[in-house]
């Protein structure tokens, strides 16, 4: 339990910095793509200044991930011993992934007034491209576990390893979009959450209104893919995983006819609290009422999940904000359609103000009913987690450790950001010729787009 805590707390605070750094560099990129092709001043200086915001956070999440990297063969020396040699190639594509983008993240940023507009455009390409391809690769790992293939097992020792059926294993087809598409709703969300704020202030010139519509835009579009995906993969859990799934919807027993139950918490074999549908389980696996749904009670009681309301209402909020997110995008839409304008409505604007944090809410929740729903498995099926844990002692005072030293960490970003904003306030222009790791200043804005 104590290695399962400082991997989950480590993951929780790192993945959110991971969202950011696979989708914020897209963001980046259609913010500068609009300055260049409209002659937008604007534009142009919310993408100079977000490449900063980038930098920043890509570093980071270079920290939190490297300490992720140690972890897996620290506290799962089990796991690592015995498939590392299948395991280790996603991991292994990711970091040439991850290079690639720190290069081109560097080589965007020294650009800025350095090469002329387009040309500089297409540093930051590789970027985004890499990005995603770094999540694909760190995801095929854990799909992976959640569908080990490519491997044969002779005398307890891995052989006959086969890289391409590693990293395409059943489960990359819906976990890799469905972490994807889920870190550009946590960067879009988050970003326009930050102008939401400022538009609630009263700030409604043209600075915040474009800094909030461009990644919310890109976070709306998101939004119901996510769910045509999150549908799609579900039943594909309730395939490949029937306990998970039973977990996920409290399938106590196996039957036809599966009740949805929306909230609520299982007590001594009861569900309590919960709104009842009947029917709507089997429906939505099978299309069918009459669709048999795997319960519980196919396997012994050591072999289901733990914190089974937790992993039940963690999928229920999950897929509770993906639909309030939904709605709040639809909701400017029609209003872009019929006045060509974002909605009035301070409403709307508390909504986009607190889409950020709901979307990382949603995020977390979907891991912790991916990893908990897995238990007692950390390769389903292959190995338990107990047989994978370390049994090394003082794992209490590293835990103990590592929330002290992220939590120094968290406070330096939010702090760095901040001087960001009072700086980025004080000043008409960006001038960042006294910052290292920023785009140094010489010209205007607008002579950029002029140039290209």
């Amino acid at each position: 339990m104590q290695a399962r805590s400082q991997m989950g707390f480590t993951l929780a605070f790192h993945i959110v910095l991971a969202c950011l750094g696979v989708a914020f560099p897209a963001v980046v990129l259609v913010a500068n793509y609009l300055g260049l092709r409209r002659r937008d001043e604007t534009a142009l200086l919310l993408a100079r200044r977000w490449s900063q915001v980038m930098a920043v956070l890509v570093a980071v999440g270079a920290i939190t991930g490297t300490v992720l990297s140690f972890e897996m063969g620290l506290l799962w020396p089990g796991l690592m011993g015995r498939f590392g040699g299948a395991i280790g190639i996603p991991f292994s594509i990711e970091g040439i992934f991850f290079l690639l983008e720190a290069v081109f993240v560097s080589i965007y940023l020294y650009g800025w007034d350095r090469l002329s507009g387009w040309p500089h455009f297409c540093t930051g390409v590789p970027v985004a491209v890499a990005g995603s391809l770094g999540a694909w690769s760190v995801v095929a790992a854990n799909s992976w576990m959640n569908q080990p293939a490519g491997f044969q097992l002779s005398h307890g020792r891995l052989t006959h390893v086969d890289p391409v059926a590693v990293f395409f294993n059943p489960a990359t087809y819906y976990e890799v979009p469905h972490m994807i598409l889920a870190a550009y709703m946590v960067t879009g969300f988050l970003v326009a959450s930050v102008y939401a704020v400022g538009l609630l202030r009263g700030r409604r010139d043209r600075y915040h209104r474009l800094g909030f519509l461009v990644p919310f835009t890109i976070a709306g579009v998101c939004t119901p893919l996510q769910i045509f995906v999150g549908d799609t993969a579900a039943r594909a859990v309730e395939h490949q995983q029937p306990l998970k799934f039973a977990a996920m919807e409290y399938v106590v027993r196996t039957h036809r006819h599966v009740s949805e139950y929306l909230g609520g918490v299982f007590v001594n074999g009861h569900v309590t609290g919960a709104l009842k549908v009947p029917d709507l389980d089997s429906l939505l696996v099978g299309f069918s009422p009459n669709t048999k749904v795997v319960g519980w009670d196919s396997v012994p009681a050591a072999g289901r999940a733990p914190f089974v309301s937790f992993i039940h209402l963690s999928f229920d909020l999950m897929v509770l904000i993906g639909f309030g997110l939904l709605v709040l995008g639809a909701w400017s839409a029609v209003s872009w359609w019929r006045r060509r304008d974002l909605p009035g409505s301070r409403l709307f604007l508390w909504g986009g103000a607190l889409s950020g944090l709901a979307a990382v809410v949603a995020m977390e929740c979907g891991w912790v009913v991916t990893e908990v729903g897995r238990q007692p498995w950390i390769v389903y099926k292959v190995m338990l987690t107990s047989q994978a844990a370390t049994t090394t002692s003082g794992l209490t005072g590293t835990l103990t450790a590592i929330i002290a030293l992220y939590a120094v960490l968290g406070i330096a970003t939010v702090a760095i950001l901040l001087a960001f904003r009072r700086r980025w306030r004080q000043t008409a222009a960006v001038d960042n010729r006294d910052v290292p790791y920023g785009p140094s200043a010489g010209e205007p804005a607008d002579r950029v787009g002029q140039r290209s």
